[in-house]
C-alpha cells in the first residue's frame, strides 16, 4: 500500500494510524457502533493498512487483548468487590459525609484531588479508580454537585501521580535509563505535580463540570448506593479497609528501593504482598470481615454481594481489552517506532525533546508506561551528550509528555468514558483535555523550574 501511495514508510504508518482513530471515532460516535466491536474491526484495519501479515495482525489483537487484561480484569473485578462492600455497608457513604463535614460542599472537589494524589502514590491509575469512584458517585450525589466537578480533581490527583512521581514504574524506568537520582527526582516531581494538578483538577473540573452534564451509570450507581438502614460504620475501620491496598503496595515499593535485588526473603515477601492484585485481594477478604462480618451480613449476604457485582462491569472489562488489541496492533505495526524515528531528527531542548519523544509515542501507542519506557531509550543517548542538563527534570519531562492526550488508543480512556457514562465526544473533551492540560503545565512548570535548578 505504502509503495502504490509513493510515501515514506514511516510518514505511511503515521497516516494510516490517524485514518484508523478517524474511523474508529466515526463508528462510534456517528454510527453508535458497540465500542467494542469498533475498536476490534479499527484494529484490524491499521495492521492490514500498515502491511502486517494476517496472521500477525491476529496475534497482536488476542495479545494485546489478553495482555491488557491479564491484570486490569482481576483488578477491576476485586476492586468492584471492594467498592460493592463500601456501598452495601455504608462505608463509601461515611467517606464521602465526613469530607463534605471537614471541608465543606464548596470545597469537596479540593478534597478529591489530595485524595486523588495520596492514593495514587503507590497504586496504578486504573487501582487508584476501582478504588475510588464509588466516592465520586456518593459525594456528586451528596452534594448535588456535577459528576465532572468531582470526578475530575480525583483523576487529576491520579494520573498526575502516576506520569511523574516515583516508585510508580515509569518514573523509576527513567531514573534508571538517565541515572537521575531518586531522592531529588521525588522532590521536583511533588513540586511540580501538586500546582499541575490543582489547574488540571479543581480549576478544569470546575470549568467543565458546568458545560458536560453527566449521569453514572445508572446499574453502578445503584449498586454504589447503600441500601441499608443500618448505621454507618466508623471512619477510621472504613479508611483502613480502603487504604489497606494502597499501603500494602507502599510496602512493597518502599522493600523494593532499599533492597532492589531482593536478596532478602523480607523483600521478597513484601513485594509479593504488594503487588496490585494480592493487595487487592487481602484488601476484599479483610473488608468481608470489617466492613461485612462486623456489619451484621451473613455469609449469604456477603457471597450475594461480590457475585451481583460483576455483571454492570462486563461490558468496562471488554472495551478495554479491545482497547489494548488497537494499541497493540499500533505497537506491531512499527508506529510508534515511526513517531520516534521522526521525533529523533529534531534539534531541540533536551527537555522540550524528552517530553516531545514521550508524547508522540503516547498518542500512538496509548500507553503512558510504554511511551515513558521508549522514549526513555531513545533520549538517553542524546542526554548522555548534554552533561550540563538537569537529569531529574529530564525524567519528569518525559513523564509529562507520556501523559498528553489520551484518546481511543487508551485503555483508560474507555474505562473513564464507561465510569462516568460520557460519550466518545464528552470524554474527548473533558478526560483528554485534563490529561493533555496535566502534560503542558507540567512541562511549563518543569521549564521554569530548570531556569532556576
Amino acid at each position: 500500500m505504502n509503495r502504490i501511495l509513493g510515501l515514506d514508510h514511516n510518514l505511511a504508518l503515521i497516516l494510516w494510524a490517524l485514518l484508523s482513530i478517524v474511523f474508529l471515532v466515526v463508528l462510534i460516535a456517528r454510527f453508535k457502533w458497540n465500542p467494542f466491536v469498533a475498536l476490534l474491526i479499527s484494529s484490524l484495519l491499521l495492521g492490514f493498512l500498515a502491511g502486517m501479515n494476517p496472521a500477525d495482525i491476529i496475534k497482536a489483537v488476542t495479545g494485546g487483548l489478553g495482555g491488557t487484561l491479564g491484570t486490569i480484569a482481576i483488578v477491576i473485578g476485586l476492586g468492584t468487590m471492594l467498592g460493592k462492600m463500601m456501598a452495601e455497608s455504608g462505608g463509601a457513604e461515611r467517606i464521602a459525609t465526613t469530607l463534605i463535614d471537614r471541608f465543606g460542599e464548596k470545597r469537596v472537589h479540593w478534597a478529591m484531588m489530595v485524595v486523588g494524589f495520596i492514593v495514587g502514590i503507590p497504586v496504578f491509575f486504573e487501582v487508584g479508580v476501582i478504588l475510588l469512584i464509588p466516592i465520586v458517585f456518593i459525594v456528586a450525589r451528596k452534594t448535588n454537585m456535577s459528576l465532572l466537578q468531582i470526578g475530575i480533581p480525583l483523576l487529576a490527583g491520579l494520573s498526575t501521580v502516576h506520569g511523574l512521581v516515583p516508585p510508580h514504574p515509569a518514573p523509576m524506568i527513567a531514573i534508571a535509563a538517565y541515572n537521575a537520582d531518586l531522592g531529588k527526582t521525588i522532590l521536583y516531581s511533588i513540586l511540580i505535580g501538586l500546582p499541575t494538578a490543582v489547574i488540571a483538577g479543581p480549576l478544569f473540573g470546575k470549568f467543565i463540570g458546568k458545560r458536560l452534564q453527566v449521569e453514572p451509570p445508572a446499574d453502578l450507581a445503584e449498586q454504589f448506593a447503600a441500601k441499608d438502614n443500618r448505621g454507618l460504620p466508623g471512619f477510621g475501620m472504613t479508611l483502613f479497609t480502603i487504604l489497606l491496598p494502597v499501603l500494602l503496595m507502599l510496602i512493597g515499593s518502599i522493600a523494593s528501593i532499599i533492597d532492589p535485588k531482593a536478596t532478602g526473603g523480607f523483600t521478597r515477601f513484601s513485594e509479593f504482598i504488594g503487588h496490585e492484585i494480592i493487595a487487592l485481594l487481602i484488601a476484599v477478604v479483610f473488608s468481608f470481615f470489617s466492613l461485612g462480618f462486623a456489619r451484621g451480613f451473613k455469609k449469604e449476604d456477603i457471597s450475594r454481594f461480590a457475585s451481583e457485582c460483576l455483571a454492570p462491569t462486563a461490558t468496562i472489562i471488554l472495551i478495554i481489552g479491545a482497547g489494548g488489541a488497537f494499541k497493540q496492533v499500533l505497537i506491531n505495526s512499527g508506529v510508534g517506532g515511526a513517531i520516534a524515528a521522526m521525533a529523533t531528527q529534531a534539534h531541540v531542548n533536551i527537555i522540550l525533546f524528552a517530553w516531545f519523544v514521550a508524547a508522540l509515542i503516547r498518542v500512538a501507542t496509548g500507553s503512558a508506561t510504554v511511551a515513558m519506557t521508549t522514549a526513555a531509550g531513545i533520549v538517553a543517548p542524546v542526554l548522555a551528550l548534554n552533561p550540563g542538563v538537569n537529569v531529574e527534570l529530564v525524567v519528569l519531562a518525559t513523564g509529562a509528555g507520556s501523559l498528553v492526550l489520551s484518546h481511543v488508543n487508551d485503555a483508560g480512556f474507555w474505562m473513564v468514558k464507561e465510569f462516568f457514562n460520557m460519550s466518545v465526544s464528552q470524554t474527548l473533551k473533558s478526560w483528554t483535555a485534563m490529561e493533555t492540560i496535566l502534560s503542558v503545565v507540567g512541562l511549563v512548570f518543569i521549564l521554569l523550574l530548570s531556569a532556576v535548578v
